[in-house]
């Protein structure tokens, strides 16, 4: 039997929630963190990525980049309370969730709790009901091992999904730079 592996991908998650939470900041560029000297980005929207702004990113390499860049302090709390509504949605579907942080996690839907008739379908409702929870998009990978389905939730982000089959993953990993591998 082949596994069916879903890697969710929160998009953008902290930036996301804070613009989800304060409408002035929606469509603007947002980092979370600290803006002072020593400061780095822990999150960033996708309106600060095409500036180049990303995570781990010293705040004054990040402001240079963008200069209208608007840092929002770390709501931990808040973050880690949507990460528990996401993983209790999660649990609808598998028992065999791996979270690997508050905003991604592998799930193991080989013989899935709601019976949908495939991967792809489960994916899609789970990222259907994140939206529909806490209005926050995902991006959903689905292939037979973590590996792939790590690397597929990349493929077609922001809010997508992406399938690597049975049989596909050499020719898929081929056509990568290394530097794409976690």
């Amino acid at each position: 039997m082949t596994r069916n592996i879903i890697h969710i991908d929160m998009d953008a998650f902290f930036a996301s929630v804070e613009q989800r939470d304060d409408p002035a900041l929606r469509g603007r560029p947002v980092a979370v963190g600290s803006a002072t000297g020593r400061g780095v980005v822990a999150a960033a929207s996708y309106e600060a990525r095409t500036f180049g702004v990303r995570s781990a990113m010293p705040s004054v390499v990040a402001l240079r980049r963008c200069p209208d860049l608007i840092f929002v302090p770390h709501r931990f709390d808040v973050y880690r309370s949507v990460s528990r509504q996401i993983r209790d949605i999660f649990e609808d579907y598998t028992p065999l969730v791996e979270p690997l942080s508050l905003d991604e996690a592998y799930l193991d839907v080989t013989a899935n709790l709601r019976e949908l008739p495939s991967a792809t379908a489960t994916a899609r409702e789970i990222r259907a009901r994140i939206f529909e929870a806490t209005a926050l998009t995902a991006s959903a990978g689905i292939s037979y091992n973590k590996f792939l389905a790590k690397l597929a939730s990349d493929h077609n982000k922001p809010n997508g999904q992406f399938v690597i089959p049975p049989g596909t993953g050499a020719e898929f990993v081929a056509g990568l730079e290394v530097g794409r591998f976690h």
